[in-house]
């Protein structure tokens, strides 16, 4: 990717569309060109610490919140690229979170951000899950166990921005880390009626931009066998695309906030970076638990052990291994960006999108510590 490439205008929502200007990152995916490989992961830490010291002396974010929204089983194996082998819990838990972000843009006008709104209705539909969904359903008392232990609601979009006092009107933008399990119709919204519907469906959020990597709408254009598995089949199919903007790397939305281009997890993998009162944090999917990032210090089974054979600072998120090497370098650069967190120093300020939980019933396969979300500023309506 050219790292002179420049995002897509955000100019395409229907009226009122957001003034902000995106503005590229340039330095960050300059760093990605670099070669040979070891070269590069270096290229990428020095590209994160000059972006961040900029990053930071522009301001922080006015609001920030994050709310759970429902809880499911995944496959421990996946969780920690297989250090991790407890023949008693072959599924963990982990918790899709929202998170709702308030900011100035460049032009200095009070803007909201929604990463991660998933709907879980569409999520059912990527093949993993209905596949494993229905041999679950085929065992005696299948269904009810997904429904009434393995799977807790806690919110839907609606009700999450409800908790901050905002409308589904009041989003100017919305972006997902990347594009698995997520149905695009659900969220732009459709010209015709999904299968099983009686009537086109109406975007998640009616004025707010889409971002997405082009990379990762690509992908959803024309899918690999290797990727067919996590990807909702027909998610682009009839979508209102008006709303869709196709981002070329990395950007800035305004003061305090960022989406940075961490590819490797799939091609168009995104982060969302926040500077706020306690220091920048970085969210993401690239691991379900700090203990993914920072296995040095990880209690759960193998985790450690796996990072000293293998000589390596952390242990990707590995459902897919679209490229492992640039997985590895894009969680070191989150690393990089996040800063030690002031109640826990010797963790850093790493928000998972979706953060495995502490169930007893997946016991020894508990993170070894969790933020707990988090909760800046005050979210006013526009």
């Amino acid at each position: 990717m050219s790292p002179n490439a420049k995002p897509t205008p955000a100019t395409a929502a229907p009226a009122p569309a957001p003034a902000a200007e995106l503005r590229p990152i340039p330095e960050l995916d300059a760093a990605r060109e670099v070669w040979p490989r070891g070269q590069r992961l270096a290229a990428v830490i020095e590209a994160g610490q000059a972006f961040k010291t900029r990053f930071k002396a522009q301001g922080m974010v006015r609001a920030a919140r994050s709310l759970d929204l429902v809880t499911a089983p995944y496959p421990s194996t996946f969780a920690f690229h297989g250090a991790v082998r407890v023949p008693s819990a072959p599924y963990i838990s982990i918790t899709n979170r929202m998170i709702v972000v308030q900011y100035e843009d460049f032009g200095g006008s009070l803007r909201t951000l929604v990463w991660e709104p998933t709907v879980p209705e569409g999520s059912a539909k990527a093949p993993f899950f209905a596949q494993t969904g229905a041999r679950i359903d085929r065992l005696p008392g299948g269904r009810w166990l997904t429904d009434r232990v393995l799977t807790e609601f806690t919110n839907d979009t609606d009700s999450a921005l409800a908790e901050c006092g905002l409308k589904p009107a009041d989003v100017d933008f919305a972006s997902f880390d990347h594009l698995h399990v997520q149905d695009l119709r659900m969220i732009l919204g459709t010209t015709q009626p999904i299968p099983g519907e009686r009537a086109p469906c109406e975007p998640l959020f009616p004025r707010a931009q889409v971002l997405a990597q082009d990379r990762e709408v690509a992908t959803l254009e024309d899918l690999h066998p290797m990727q067919w598995a996590w990807y909702v089949p027909g998610a682009l199919e009839h979508t209102r695309l008006e709303q869709l903007v196709r981002l070329q790397g990395s950007v800035e939305l305004g003061i305090g906030v960022a989406i940075v281009w961490t590819p490797g997890h799939t091609d168009g993998n995104h982060s969302l970076v926040l500077n706020t009162p306690d220091g920048v944090w970085v969210s993401s999917e690239n691991g379900v638990s700090l203990d993914n990032w920072q296995p040095e210090q990880s209690k759960i089974p193998g985790m450690r052990h796996y990072a000293r054979f293998y000589q390596r600072e952390i242990v990707p998120n590995a459902n897919t291994l679209e490229d492992v090497q640039d997985q590895y370098d894009s969680m070191v650069l989150e690393k990089t960006l996040a800063d030690p967190c002031p109640s826990a120093p010797q963790w850093l300020q790493v928000l998972p999108s979706s953060e495995l939980t502490s169930h007893r019933r997946q016991w020894p396969i508990r993170p070894t510590h969790r933020h707990g979300g988090i909760d800046y500023g005050r979210i006013v309506a526009q």
